[in-house]
């Protein structure tokens, strides 16, 4: 019996829902360096190391709220800075809290995520 990769009710996988599916991946590339597996035009699956992340599913609209996805950078001002000349939209400025520093930003179909770093 091999192990598997998968934790026990983990989170595994993180789909998007995007109104534009050639914008969308032009910017998580310009701004995270995202690849992708494309599945025909109305998906593509976010591309890790033996496997997949998650996912862009191509909608008529996007539906804001709900879970906040939070990313990790390295270095929170080169990726804010990216994130700018992705065309992301900054929602909250990079702020302090307990452990780190953090920004949140809209993607180009209006999805909020968040990236923080650590103090």
């Amino acid at each position: 019996m091999t192990e598997s990769s998968h934790i026990h009710h983990g989170i595994d996988y993180v789909e998007f829902a995007v109104t534009d599916m050639a914008e969308s991946k032009r910017f998580y590339e310009a701004a995270f360096d995202w690849k992708f597996n494309d599945y025909g035009p109305t998906y593509a699956g976010i591309q890790k190391p033996g496997g997949e992340a998650g996912g862009l599913r191509l909608e008529s609209e996007v539906s804001t709220g709900g879970p906040l996805v939070v990313l990790y950078s390295t270095d929170l001002d080169m990726t804010l800075t990216r994130v700018r000349e992705a065309g992301g939209k900054i929602v909250k400025e990079t702020f302090d809290f307990p452990g780190g520093r953090r920004f949140h930003f809209e993607d180009p179909s209006g999805n909020e995520l968040a990236v923080y770093s650590e103090k």
